[in-house]
């Protein structure tokens, strides 16, 4: 059972800021203002805007968090206060956490490289290494809030965030814990990063008009934009829910993973993993394909992802596919890399709750290969019974997750 929602983005610094902005269709993309990016072919991204660590950290705790642990644990923090989950010292190995990164702190190691290479290996911090380490949100979020359960943090590029909730989810089903707190974190809009996915041509170079840049399943799409944030829900097994009174927002039936064993970068041409990875997803949760009604999609802006992703749902759901309820959120958000599948779950959560799927902006010009309906421009209301969220990584690695709406 998913009882908390905390999430941070380009478009607002708490999950309802976030929805609002999703339901407005509203762009967070803007030029970069975190580094000097004039000399890049993209030269913007989708930054957390007006970020203040100190309403969560304590200014002595700062030095030891990279960025995307500071996320975390703004985002940790939002969904523990909506979940109203305590954790006193005879619950605490019962309570775990499990927050995926795809990068970590690059950031924290780009400035100690420099500091290293100016003046030597004495100016290195010595909170060099747990302020960086993809684990160390999770362990941060662990201290905070006394887990002492299962802790750990999948590193599986644009998919992390959601192995670590479909992880987390297991724990819980094979006994292992009462409660979760589980999701992605990212905050990888620094100068190599961003440098390195260029040199790539993975990235949108729409300079002109970055609002306009993330467009997925259009046919002018030309890379994705990167975005930073953290979504972090709290997931709970029912009795234990249902024994402190928690208000249940969602429940979480299915996950599956899969690999393309195709290509480090670019996913299988006929879709075979991510439709491997939705199949075992719905055979997880007993659901049908006609009992799904919308779609998460992974739907990066990318020319093949969304191509192959369109082509795998089709697969997966026939001549259901045709009146899914499909978005790219992405288009609003950016893509949070490993921080992605955590931002999107807990929007699936909202979108179930509020009973609203919101936009793909920015559709345009309809792609003759991207032909479902990817709910474009304007957030719709519809019934909603059950919801998808793809997430799709580099090395050909695929997790979804499917979840219902709840009814008590």
């Amino acid at each position: 059972m998913v009882t908390g929602v905390g999430l941070i983005s380009a478009l607002g610094l708490t999950a309802p800021e976030t929805w609002a902005g999703l339901l407005a269709g509203r762009s967070g993309v803007a030029p970069i203002t975190l580094f000097d990016a004039s000399a890049y072919s993209c030269r913007f991204a989708a930054e957390v805007k007006g970020f203040d660590p100190f309403t969560v950290i304590e200014k002595k705790e700062l030095k030891k968090m990279g960025r995307f642990i500071q996320f975390a644990m703004a985002a940790a923090s939002e969904a523990m206060a909506a979940s109203g989950l305590e954790v006193p010292d005879t619950l605490a190995p019962r309570v775990g956490v499990h927050i995926g990164s795809g990068i970590g702190g690059f950031d924290v190691i780009e400035r100690e490289h420099k500091a290293l290479l100016e003046g030597g290996p004495r100016r290195v911090s010595p909170f060099f290494i747990p302020a960086a380490i993809v684990n160390l949100a999770a362990g941060q979020v662990s201290i905070r809030f006394n887990a002492r359960g299962p802790n750990s943090a999948a590193c599986t590029a644009c998919a992390s965030g959601a192995h670590s909730i479909g992880d987390a989810f297991r724990l819980i089903q094979h006994g292992y814990a009462d409660a979760m707190i589980a999701g992605g974190a990212e905050a990888a809009i620094t100068p190599l990063s961003v440098a390195g996915f260029a040199s790539m041509r993975a990235l949108s170079t729409r300079n002109d008009d970055p609002a306009r840049a993330s467009r997925p399943f259009d046919l002018h799409r030309d890379g994705f934009v990167i975005g930073e944030g953290a979504g972090i829900i709290v997931l709970e097994e029912l009795e234990f829910a249902r024994r402190r009174g928690a208000r249940i927002l969602a429940e979480l039936v299915g996950y599956g993973m899969s690999a393309d064993a195709f290509h480090i970068t670019m996913p299988s041409e006929s879709g075979e993993g991510a439709l491997a990875a939705m199949q075992q997803t719905l055979a997880d949760a007993g659901v049908a394909p006609d009992e799904v009604d919308a779609i998460n999609a992974h739907g990066t802006s990318t020319p093949y992802n969304d191509k192959f992703e369109t082509l795998a749902i089709k697969r997966l759901f026939g001549g259901h596919a045709a009146k899914l309820a499909i978005s790219s959120t992405k288009s609003m958000t950016g893509h949070l890399l490993g921080g992605a599948g955590g931002l999107e779950a807990g929007i699936c959560v909202l979108t179930l709750e509020h009973q609203i799927v919101p936009p793909t902006i920015n559709l345009e010009t309809p792609d003759p290969d991207c032909d479902l309906d990817y709910t474009p421009n304007q957030a719709r209301p519809r019934a909603l019974g059950a919801i998808l969220s793809n997430s799709f990584g580099f090395g050909g690695t695929n997790a979804a997750l499917l979840f219902r709406a709840w009814a008590g």
